[in-house]
C-alpha cells in the first residue's frame, strides 16, 4: 500500500523550548499545544477525530482515551507511539495510515515535555514518570548492562562514535563541522535555546569531553517544550487556509533496543526506512531540499546522512565538509537549528524536525526560510539507533 499524496499536515504548533516548567503537568503541556495545533490548521476541536499521543506523567496507561476526554474529542481513532525520538516522526505514519485506511480524516499529533528544576534535597522528580524510581524495569538491559555503567544514551553514541573512527577517515573536526553549522541555523531562529550564540569548530573541539570522543557541544541539552501537529486527508487540505505539506513517502525499521544487540554499529536500520520513503515517494535525494534529521549528538547526523542515501558508507566527514549545511547553504540541515541548537524537549524534540520540515515547505520561517523548497527529507531515531522513521514532504501531491 502507498500512503503517496493521501494525507497532509495542515496545522503546526510548537512552544518555545525553556530550561523549566514549575509547577506545569505534561497533560495540560499536550492539550495547550494541541489546541494551538488546531487552531492553526483553521479547524476547531470538534472537528478531529483522530488522536495520536505518547504515554505521559499523568498517564501511563490509557493515555490516548485521557487526550481524548480531556480535550473533548470524539475518536475514531485513537492511538499511542512509544519510538523514543522516533516518535514524532512514527506518529505522522500513523496518521497518515489511519486517514489512507479510511478510519479517521482530521488527526491530531502531539507531543510534550515538562522539567522541573531539582533541589538539591527530597525525592528526585523525574519530568516523564512521576517519582523516579516508581516504575521497575526488568529488562535484561537493566539486569546485565546498567550495573556495569551502560546507563542513559551517551556511552552508546560513544562506541558508535568510537568505532565509526576505527573502521573510517574520519576528524574529529568534521563532526565539529555539524554543530557548527546547526549552531548558526539557530542564530537565526528566535525560538532557539542557544539564539544568538554561536560556536566555532574550536569552541566544539575545546568543549569538555562527556563520553570520549564526545565533546559537550556534540550533544543535546535537555530543555522543556512542546510540539503537535494536524495530519489530514489530502481532500480536506485543500480547503483549509495552511498551504498543505504533503506526505509522499514513509519508512520504518527496528532492529534492537540496547546497543549491545545492534547488528552493526556504524550501519543503522535509517537505510531500510529511507529507502522506503524515497521508493514510495518517487523522489530522489538529489531532490531534497531540506534535511531534518535527529541529531540527539554530531554522530547520529553522519551516520544517518549516510544510511539515508545523501552519501556513501565511510564518506560522511567528505560530504560535510564538501557541502554548506548552513540553511543558506547548498544542502540545508535542520534550518531551526536542530535538538543540538534548538534544544531536546524529550519526545517533541524528535517532533521538532517534523515541525521544522512542514513549516519550511509551507513558507513560515522568517529570516531562515530555505528558498525554494519543494521536498524535505524528516527522520526521526528512537534508542540508541535503534528505531528509525523516515517520511518526505512535497509541497505538491
Amino acid at each position: 500500500m502507498s500512503l503517496k499524496g493521501k494525507a497532509a499536515i495542515v496545522g503546526v504548533a510548537e512552544f518555545k523550548p525553556s530550561r523549566y516548567t514549575q509547577g506545569a503537568t505534561t497533560l495540560g503541556m499536550l492539550a495547550e499545544v494541541g489546541m494551538q495545533a488546531v487552531a492553526d490548521a483553521g479547524l476547531e476541536l470538534r472537528d478531529i477525530d483522530g488522536l495520536v499521543t505518547e504515554a505521559f506523567a499523568e498517564a501511563p496507561m490509557f493515555a490516548p482515551a485521557t487526550m481524548v476526554e480531556y480535550l473533548g474529542i470524539d475518536a475514531k481513532f485513537a492511538e499511542v507511539v512509544d519510538h523514543g525520538g522516533a516518535t514524532g516522526a512514527a506518529m505522522v505514519l500513523r496518521a497518515a495510515m489511519a486517514i489512507s485506511a479510511g478510519l479517521c480524516d482530521r488527526v491530531l499529533c502531539v507531543t510534550a515535555a515538562r522539567r522541573e528544576q531539582r533541589s538539591n534535597s527530597g525525592p528526585r522528580r523525574s519530568a516523564n514518570t512521576g517519582w523516579a524510581g516508581r516504575r521497575s524495569d526488568r529488562t535484561p538491559y537493566s539486569e546485565f548492562e546498567e550495573p556495569y555503567g551502560a546507563i542513559g544514551a551517551n556511552f552508546g553514541y560513544a562506541l558508535i562514535a568510537q568505532r565509526y573512527m576505527h573502521e573510517f577517515a574520519l576528524k574529529p573536526e568534521q563532526l565539529a563541522r555539524i554543530a557548527v553549522a546547526q549552531r548558526y541555523n539557530a542564530c537565526h531562529n528566535p525560538d532557539a535555546m542557544f539564539y544568538g550564540q554561536p560556536i566555532t569548530i574550536d569552541d566544539v573541539l575545546n568543549s569538555p569531553v562527556v563520553v570520549d570522543p564526545l565533546h559537550l557541544l556534540e550533544i543535546v541539552m535537555p530543555v522543556a517544550g512542546a510540539a503537535a501537529v494536524v495530519v489530514t486527508s489530502a481532500e480536506t487540505a485543500r480547503k483549509l487556509p495552511q498551504p498543505p505539506v504533503y506526505i509522499l513517502g514513509a519508512g520504518e525499521h527496528t532492529t534492537h533496543r540496547s546497543i549491545t544487540y545492534a547488528p552493526d554499529l556504524v550501519r543503522s536500520p535509517i537505510k531500510a526506512a529511507a529507502d522506503a520513503a524515497f521508493a514510495m515517494a518517487g523522489v530522489r535525494r538529489e531532490d531534497i531540499d531540506i534535511a531534518s534529521i535527529y541529531d540527539c549528538y554530531t554522530i547520529t547526523v553522519l551516520v544517518s546522512l549516510e544510511d539515508a542515501g545523501f552519501a556513501p558508507k565511510g564518506a560522511g566527514g567528505a560530504f560535510v565538509d564538501e557541502h554548506n549545511l548552513q540553511f543558506d547553504g547548498d544542502f540545508p540541515l535542520n534550518p531551526h537549528g536542530g535538538q543540538l541548537s534548538f534544544g531536546q524537549a524529550g519526545i517533541a524534540g524528535g517532533m521538532s524536525h517534523v515541525t521544522e520540515a512542514a513549516r519550511q515547505l509551507m513558507g513560515r520561517c522568517g529570516e531562515r526560510q530555505v528558498k525554494n523548497a519543494d521536498f524535505a527529507f524528516v527522520n526521526g531515531n528512537g534508542g540508541i539507533m535503534s528505531e528509525q522513521v523516515s517520511l518526505i514532504f512535497g509541497r505538491d501531491a
